[in-house]
């Protein structure tokens, strides 16, 4: 038989202790007394005597007495151990949290309480309504493994269905359960189960049994369990939202991290706002377009952290305040940080879930370098064919300022064109000079040369500058040249002998500055230097249709193009100006690659 006192802790030395001390000693000096008066009997039988009536018996009845008082001494000291652990021990698994530590506890209390050989918690699956195995304790507090699950389940479903506890000292010969596989093929006998309740809703089953012992659980056990399992179910549920808050607090920071990358990674300035156009959010790209570090923009006005911002766009926030509409707007301003700034703003509504405004967010891009480049690309433009504008990077445009490098620079006048112009209207003037002015620049752009400028009847081009850096630039001008001999050629080819005319091209090779000149309201991009100069001279002595080249050009090209040598006619006072030379063809193997 299970020892009962073998439960619980030894029993500290309190009152109801020593009362039970006393009863022991008065029932041992009774059992004396009944003993000597048995032989004091015997005694008194031999000299025709006897004890007077009921004597013994009345002894007999005062030990039982006596014994039954000790039992029930016994048991309410039991009984009190048990409520004291139970209280212990309830307050034990109402201060912890964790649902597996929980559980484990109160497992082992259930074993402690009731004796059982085996012990088990079933809890509702919150998904699927199911009751699923949580843990298993045997005897000797070890967990039970998965194969250990041997249960009835027909017990179980009737404490689901009925909500009421249920005791059975032996189950094999019990009426109720007769015939069902589950307790008689598993050889169970002694079986308690208590439903685990929480304000009136079944959370889940506790069930211990004893495969051996027959009437191991009497009603003392299961009312004790009863009030166990109400405890027990609380804290058991308030362990599990306390597990599903962690999980879902995890899973929130986990999402709020990556929230955080995201928003760390959107290259665009992005700042949210509250309903009181208060920043909530400041992300690293905003804080490297404003130069504001975020911890000093959070949780501040905007009017205050960006007052020339607030300023411009109020009246787009409140329209999206009010409205909840997207607005757009373009600023240009100027900061006491940064300077002038161009920055481009979208503002946009906040809601939740619900849709309920929560404030507003604002996109932020820095616009000033692109507008920047558009503005430098629109003075381009009119110097460059837009396929090179196009291709053109940020630093060729930094050096717009003025840099010294070596270009290629070809002048072209049409002959005769003063004398041509004399008897012609204006307006078929123009139309002529146009036509062959088109030529001349079509011819620099199909070769990537740069047009300089138109001067009257004459055109410039230049090649290899910052705008458009070649290596083979004097080899691009010489055939930019005879292409626009040849188109001329072709073009008079329609016109009347009185409307023929021809270029004079000079080229030259040198060095010059180059960059924007002029005044803030007009500006023009300029080769100053010995180049242009050359290039002109050689352009004077340059016949109809001749092209006439410079010494540097000359060692350049030589190779692809056939040339004569010449003395020029106009110098110009120049004395290094000795020789020139007369472009005939390009070679037939440079003209072929």
């Amino acid at each position: 038989m299970f020892d009962e006192t073998s439960r619980f802790e030894k029993p500290d030395a309190a009152a109801p202790q020593s009362t039970q001390e006393q009863l022991r000693q008065v029932g041992q000096h009774i059992s004396e007394i009944v003993n000597a008066l048995r032989e004091f009997q015997m005694a008194l039988r031999q000299k025709g005597m006897n004890l007077p009536p009921n004597a013994l018996e009345t002894l007999r009845l005062a030990q039982m007495r006596l014994d039954g008082q000790t039992n029930a001494i016994t048991s309410q000291q039991i009984e009190l151990r048990q409520l004291r652990a139970l209280a212990r021990t309830t307050a034990v698994i109402s201060s912890a949290l964790d649902t597996d530590s929980v559980l484990s506890q109160v497992m082992d209390t259930v074993i402690q309480l009731t004796g059982a050989e085996r012990g088990f918690i079933l809890l509702k699956n919150a998904a699927t309504g199911d009751m699923e195995f949580h843990i298993a304790r045997g005897l000797d507090r070890e967990q039970l493994g998965r194969e250990d699950f041997i249960v009835s389940r027909t017990i179980i479903n009737e404490v689901i269905d009925s909500g009421e506890a249920v005791l059975t000292d032996n189950a094999r010969s019990d009426p109720r359960y007769e015939g069902h596989e589950s307790i008689v093929g598993h050889q169970l006998r002694s079986i308690l189960a208590v439903p685990l309740r929480v304000r009136g809703e079944i959370t889940g089953v506790v069930y211990c049994d004893n495969r051996i012992m027959v009437g191991l659980f009497k009603e003392h056990e299961m009312n004790l369990l009863r009030a166990f399992a109400d405890q027990a179910a609380v804290a058991i549920q308030n362990a599990r939202l306390f597990d599903a808050a962690r999980a879902r607090l995890a899973e929130i920071s986990q999402m709020r991290e990556l929230m955080d990358n995201v928003f760390a990674s959107i290259i665009s300035g992005l700042i949210t706002l509250d309903e009181t156009n208060t920043i909530t959010a400041f992300n690293p790209a905003a804080e490297h377009i404003t130069g504001i570090a975020a911890f000093e923009a959070l949780r501040q006005p905007l009017d205050a952290v960006l007052p020339e911002l607030y300023a411009f766009i109020a009246g787009q926030l409140a329209r999206v305040h009010e409205r909840g509409t997207m607005e757009h707007v373009e600023a240009e301003l100027r900061l006491s940080l940064l300077g002038s700034r161009v920055w481009n703003v979208i503002i946009s509504p906040l809601r939740d879930p619900d849709g309920q405004s929560q404030g507003v967010a604002m996109v932020l891009d820095d616009l000033t370098e692109q507008r920047e480049r558009e503005a430098q690309l629109a003075q381009v433009r009119r110097y460059l064919p837009l396929a090179l504008v196009d291709n053109l990077r940020s630093e060729n445009l930094a050096e717009l300022g003025g840099t010294e490098r070596e270009i290629t620079m070809l002048s072209a006048d049409v002959r005769g064109f003063t004398r041509f112009s004399e008897n012609l209207e204006p307006e078929r003037l123009m139309l002529i000079i146009n036509q062959y002015l088109s030529i001349a620049s079509d011819a620099i752009n199909l070769y990537q040369g740069m047009v300089d400028k138109y001067i009257g009847d004459a055109v410039t081009g230049l090649f290899n500058t910052q705008l458009n850096p070649q290596t083979d630039h004097a080899q691009r001008a010489v055939r930019a040249a005879l292409t626009m001999r040849a188109e001329v050629q072709a073009l008079n080819q329609s016109q009347p002998p009185e409307q023929r005319l021809q270029f004079g091209v000079g080229i030259h090779t040198g060095f010059a500055v180059l960059g924007n000149v002029g005044s803030p309201e007009r500006r023009e991009f300029a080769a100053i230097g010995d180049a242009s100069e050359l290039s002109k001279l050689l352009q004077e002595n340059a016949a109809q249709g001749e092209i006439m080249l410079s010494q540097v050009t000359y060692d350049q090209i030589k190779d692809d193009f056939e040339c004569e040598a010449l003395a020029p006619v106009k110098t110009r006072g120049r004395g290094d100006f000795t020789l020139m030379y007369r472009v005939i063809s390009a070679r037939e193997e440079a003209a072929g690659s």
